[in-house]
């Protein structure tokens, strides 16, 4: 969708992001993805007070249910953001959600920030005639146009693919113009980088194995993920695959620096724990290196625990590094001014299954491990939440479906880093008008450090 003025002088986001960093407002209200431990009550968005000065701070000021079940909303993302700068004609309007179970894709005005409603409901049935399923990631491209990555085929096997939507919100077909390197190749994220022709994308599980839960004997079956892909952007088309070994199992989230001119960036894999560079190496080929290693703990029956980094995110100047380990129960900030030599400079502790003691000063009880995260566009708040996936959470963290998820802030030294846990925030999931319920996806009306793209 798309709206033209006479006085227009740019589009949505900001013309950098130091920009963003430097000039945006502070967020007042953040947007959750919510979904009951009640399967079969509708997920909803919840729409949070983060206005310190507000009579409303930390209550949820609006519930947007979507109209179906078992849909499990997970991902989400704007139909348009800072890749769109130059472009007046463009505005950050619409929320595209991806749903992993039903293969749904939903469109969600927010012209009413405070009250978001449904705008479009694309039928998993119509995204299965492409012959794909799970609808993930969701970046919005200069174009105006919206790719989807997803996760299996039409039957929920492999491979998946990508996906596009054009500005009405129809799909268009497939973005790739080919299939890919095998034809059981696995999807999961991805981010582009037009200034250097480039996407990356990493690696999952179909969703016919990992919508069970998690079982150890699919990793040595060959059946979770543990490579990068590089595409040719202008081109849309398959260039390379790194295999980022056995410290490299399912990697997840990736991101390229915020700065469009620089050619590397970092995925976070969760059962490897560890943090892999990929970047352009003198002969102009694409390479990674691992950079941080998690070691495993030992745990109470004696068998070792991995850390799972599930989520990565990276501030807005690509001064600092944060990820979540799921397992273990830390968020933990990096210096990357040397992007090959990280350097801890903060790690603050919120459940996990190593039982440590937290630091909440008051010992509240805490149920699951940090998840997903967001950054606020100046760097110095970042806000997470505990769930990861319906199954993998009653896996791993049963008494999530008892007492719902919580969503914690962090305040984040941008200067000399360090992190120190909010004391008085905290948003508990518990008693919702549906019951318990999951949070996972965290973003802001203005825009954010893993939606926005610049070109």
């Amino acid at each position: 969708m798309s709206s033209s003025s006479s006085s227009c002088k740019s589009g949505p986001g900001y013309a950098s992001p130091l920009e963003a960093m430097h000039n945006a407002p502070r967020e007042k209200i953040i947007y959750v993805s919510m979904l009951p431990c009640d399967e079969n009550q509708p997920n909803y968005l919840a729409t949070i007070d983060v206005d310190p000065e507000s009579s409303n701070y930390q209550q949820v000021l609006d519930r947007m249910y979507f109209p179906n079940t078992h849909d499990e909303i997970h991902h989400y993302g704007w139909n348009a953001c800072s890749s769109c700068h130059s472009d007046c004609t463009k505005q950050r309007r619409f929320l595209v959600f991806s749903c992993l179970k039903s293969s749904r894709i939903y469109v969600v005005d927010t012209i009413d920030e405070m009250k978001p409603t449904i705008f479009k409901t694309i039928e998993g049935e119509d995204v299965k005639k492409f012959d794909l399923s799970s609808p993930h990631t969701v970046h919005c491209l200069g174009t105006g146009e919206i790719m989807l990555s997803c996760l299996g085929n039409g039957e929920g096997e492999l491979p998946g693919g990508f996906l596009l939507l054009n500005e009405e919100f129809d799909i268009i077909g497939r973005w790739n113009t080919d299939d890919g390197p095998t034809p059981d190749q696995m999807f999961y994220d991805f981010w582009y980088q037009p200034r250097h022709n480039v996407m990356v994308s990493s690696e999952w599980a179909a969703p016919n194995v990992f919508d069970k839960g998690f079982n150890p004997s699919d990793v040595s079956l060959g059946k979770y993920g543990r490579q990068i892909h590089f595409w040719d952007w202008s081109e849309r088309k398959y260039i390379k695959t790194v295999d980022l070994g056995e410290d490299g199992y399912i990697p997840l989230e990736t991101r390229f620096c915020h700065d469009p001119s620089v050619p590397y960036g970092f995925v976070c894999c969760a059962l490897g724990s560890s943090i892999y560079r990929f970047f352009r190496d003198d002969l102009n080929e694409w390479q990674a290196e691992k950079i941080i290693q998690v070691e495993p703990v030992i745990g109470e029956d004696g068998q070792p625990i991995p850390a799972c980094i599930s989520d990565i995110v990276l501030s807005m100047d690509d001064k600092f590094l944060y990820f979540a380990n799921w397992f273990h129960g830390d968020v933990r900030q990096y210096d990357i001014s040397d992007p090959s030599k990280p350097k801890l400079t903060g790690q603050v502790w919120v459940g996990g299954l190593l039982k440590r003691k937290h630091h909440f000063e008051d010992g509240r009880p805490l149920v699951g491990g940090p998840q997903m995260m967001q950054l606020s566009l100046d760097s110095k708040r970042l806000y997470f939440t505990n769930s990861l996936y319906s199954s993998w959470d009653n896996q791993f963290y049963p008494d999530i479906k008892e007492n719902g998820s919580y969503l914690v802030k962090i305040d984040c030294d941008t200067e000399n880093g360090g992190m120190k846990l909010d004391q008085e925030f905290y948003i508990t999931f518990k008693d919702e008008p549906t019951g318990p319920s999951r949070a996972h996806e965290i973003r802001y009306p203005g825009g954010d450090a893993t939606s926005d793209i610049w070109c």
